[in-house]
């Protein structure tokens, strides 16, 4: 299978429901050459990130739908790479083109539509600004508009970038200022992101292997907004911190750079994202208890014994994290939001169980909607007269009536929630 044959099979992947990430662990059983493997994954998270404007656009050249999914998702990826790829435009239509071999209808339907893009490139593109300016689905949009009206443009705007890539400074080795000095010597542009005294923000991403001792742990790429979290934890020495849905462990690592002398349980449903957790933490040199369970029953795996900090990294729309995952746009479905809400409901109940009086509960999510953030502390807070709300204090993010709310894009950072919870 040839690069453009392996990216429409992850195209038809995630159109029939498959998160992108996985469709590309699949694909890369099927390459060896790096150069293929940075092709396809720039034309899948392309094709994927644009696809309400590109399937827009494919529904003008032709007369009726494309049935046949393989064929649809090489249009769809001919049209992205025509573009917005500094791939020649013959190279794009004939290698595009050629992938159908055995189908000769297909092959001519498809020399026809990117051909006839090409003569029609303009007006398309000024009927696709006008009709999907946008490019997220209905629901969405109307979502984003009705929390964040003044925001909402910048955030589709925002959601159809690709993201900053941005390290966190593993203090236990080096600090930011000795690592901001190591990237320089191997001439690679960055400076320092305000908003964490451990994040690094990179002009322009490079892959991990060409970070300065990043094999051994001296830094890890994490958002800018998910390294908040283990500062808001006030953590002091001696205490037991509980991180619930931790996977993929970012911010169960930060904690254990930040801090000794404590002890860490991590704790996720999903055993095989644990495992992720695990490999990271052995890469850093840091030790934690790790927990394949469910934290909305901690009555089945917890020991009785209360944690002094408890960080709770709910499961949520991710909305605020689209542009890292631009699949969510295809599969996140509006009735999600009200399942996640009363999961995320039952979870910070429980979480508050096993909390100590006097400690301190971090919610957070990487969304953007109220439902799930400042409505769903508000509704904690009026059920649970032990609890009280620390407001944060910040030069980041939006100050809601409860919480902190971070808008994709607003200081290079992802869209994310906060909230500080105190039991009394």
């Amino acid at each position: 299978m040839n690069s453009r044959q392996i990216s429409a099979k992850v195209i038809v992947n995630v159109l029939s429901g498959q998160s992108l990430t996985a469709a590309l662990e699949e694909a890369w059983e099927l390459i060896e050459a790096p150069q293929d493997k940075a092709f396809i994954q720039a034309i899948c998270y392309g094709t994927i990130r644009y696809y309400y404007r590109l399937d827009f656009i494919l529904n003008k050249l032709v007369h009726k739908p494309i049935k046949d999914s393989q064929v649809k998702a090489l249009a769809l990826i001919g049209l992205y790479q025509l573009q917005f790829m500094r791939v020649k435009a013959h190279a794009a239509v004939s290698e595009t083109v050629a992938v159908m071999k055995k189908k000769q209808w297909a092959k001519s339907l498809l020399n026809a539509v990117l051909r006839r893009y090409l003569r029609e490139q303009a007006e398309l593109e000024a009927l696709a600004d006008k009709h999907v300016a946008y490019n997220h689905p209905d629901w969405m949009i109307k979502a984003i508009k009705a929390d964040w009206p003044e925001q909402a443009a910048a955030i589709f705007a925002e959601n159809n970038q690709s993201p900053p890539m941005i390290l966190r400074v593993n203090q236990h080795f080096c600090s930011r200022e000795a690592y901001l000095a190591l990237l320089a010597a191997e001439n690679i542009e960055a400076t320092a992101l305000t908003t964490s005294k451990d994040a690094i923000l990179l002009t322009a991403p490079v892959l991990v292997n060409k970070l300065p001792k990043f094999s051994e742990g001296w830094a890890s790429v994490q958002d800018g907004a998910a390294q908040l979290a283990a500062s808001l934890l006030d953590i002091q020495t001696g205490q037991r911190v509980l991180d619930i849905c931790a996977a993929p462990g970012g911010k169960t690592a930060h904690i254990l750079e930040q801090h000794e002398n404590i002890k860490v349980a991590a704790v996720d449903i999903d055993g095989k994202r644990l495992e992720r957790v695990k490999e990271n933490l052995q890469r850093l040199h840091l030790q934690a208890e790790l927990l394949i369970a469910d934290a909305s029953e901690p009555e089945k795996w917890w020991d009785g014994k209360p944690f002094e900090r408890i960080l709770l990294d709910a499961p949520c729309s991710a909305l605020g994290v689209i542009r890292r995952h631009p699949d969510i746009k295809l599969l996140r479905r509006a009735d999600d939001i009200d399942e996640l809400q009363l999961l995320q409901a039952k979870i910070l109940a429980a979480a508050w169980r096993m909390l100590a009086v006097d400690g301190i509960l971090v919610y957070a999510t990487c969304s953007i909607l109220k439902q799930e953030n400042e409505q769903q502390i508000k509704a904690f807070l009026q059920t649970h007269e032990d609890a009280e709300e620390l407001v944060i204090e910040a030069d980041w993010g939006i100050s809601r009536p409860f919480g902190r709310q971070i808008v994709t894009g607003q200081q290079s950072m992802d869209g994310f929630y906060y909230a500080r919870l105190r039991k009394k």
